[in-house]
């Protein structure tokens, strides 16, 4: 008898030298990472639903939907409500599908779904992740293509877990590369008011905070590289009180950062994700940060982890 399949699926190992990746094949997770043995990413296991959304990537869009509710080009559109507790609808459409692996090598794989047309998402969309290690740590690169015959808005969010190896998440400090805060209701974690610039503000992480008692749900905007970046990246970090920790770098596309500190991450306690995205939440009705793609077009970009220190 063939053994039972694990709830996320197979489960496919990526090393280059001492680093190590594995990702789920339900939802093309990232479930782990780490260097020499060290752990750089939290991880959980492979039977049990990855928690607080952990690796997950989040497309067709990040983050929620009020209702489920959008419009494209005057069509009412009606997404199912998968957060019905807020009445929205919530990290997009391929968190729990199966995705197919169409290349798998010693230091990469590359993983393919369909985000087809159904009822709320009138437009097919076919939609490829890879993550691929080197000596400069994990690349995540994605691509989306719109097999359609009409334009279509969409956004892209991953839902990774930074860790600075075996360091408690309390003495860490986290530092964005993000200049405003796009404050939100308390009850359904929807925009409740225009973003706010962060100059003197509490949230202002660009300089750095440790993470003790601070309690964040929270989506930060104008996430950009430092004018002397020769790479042009931008780049969130965590790291502990010697300095050693894991940066997430991103393309400038991902022009928000939701951060969210779990506190009761299994195995582990307290833990903070940080979210690169394409756009804020309730973006499918605000536009803002959406990218619209043509019919048979098709758009990438890059994200990451590195370890720093």
């Amino acid at each position: 008898m063939d053994e039972p399949i694990p709830a996320t699926g197979r489960q496919f190992e990526i090393t280059y030298g001492t680093a190590r990746a594995v990702v789920t094949e339900v939802g093309a997770a990232l479930r782990a990472f780490e260097v020499d043995g060290v752990p750089y990413s939290e991880t959980y296991d492979a039977d049990e639903r990855p928690p607080g959304g952990a690796g997950a990537v989040l497309i067709p869009w990040p983050n929620r939907v009020a209702d489920g509710r959008w419009i494209l080009e005057g069509d009412p559109q009606q997404l199912a409500l998968t957060e019905p507790d807020k009445h929205n609808a919530i990290h997009g459409l391929l968190r729990h599908v199966p995705w197919t692996v169409t290349e798998h090598a010693e230091g990469i794989v590359v993983l393919h779904a369909m985000v087809p047309v159904q009822p709320g998402w009138p437009v097919p969309l076919l939609t490829s992740i890879g993550y691929s290690l080197d000596a400069d740590g994990l690349t995540v690169t994605h691509t989306v293509e719109n097999l359609g015959s009409r334009a279509v808005p969409f956004g892209v969010g991953v839902h990774p877990y930074p860790r600075a190896g075996n360091a408690e998440t309390d003495d860490c400090t986290v530092r964005l590369a993000a200049s405003s805060v796009l404050p939100v209701d308390s009850e359904r974690l929807l925009p409740a008011r225009p973003s706010r610039a962060l100059e003197g503000d509490e949230l202002d992480l660009r300089s750095g905070r440790r993470l003790g008692g601070v309690v964040l749900d929270t989506a930060f905007g104008g996430a950009s590289p430092r004018p002397d970046d020769p790479e042009q990246l931008v780049r969130h970090s965590v790291t502990d009180s010697s300095g050693h920790g894991v940066e997430v770098w991103a393309d400038p596309v991902f022009g928000w950062v939701q951060v969210f500190t779990a506190s009761e991450f299994p195995g582990r306690g307290r833990a903070v994700a940080i979210e690169p995205m394409t756009c804020p939440p309730d973006a499918l009705n605000s536009g803002t940060g959406l990218i619209t793609l043509p019919p048979g077009e098709g758009w990438t970009a890059r994200w990451g982890l590195r370890p720093v220190g």
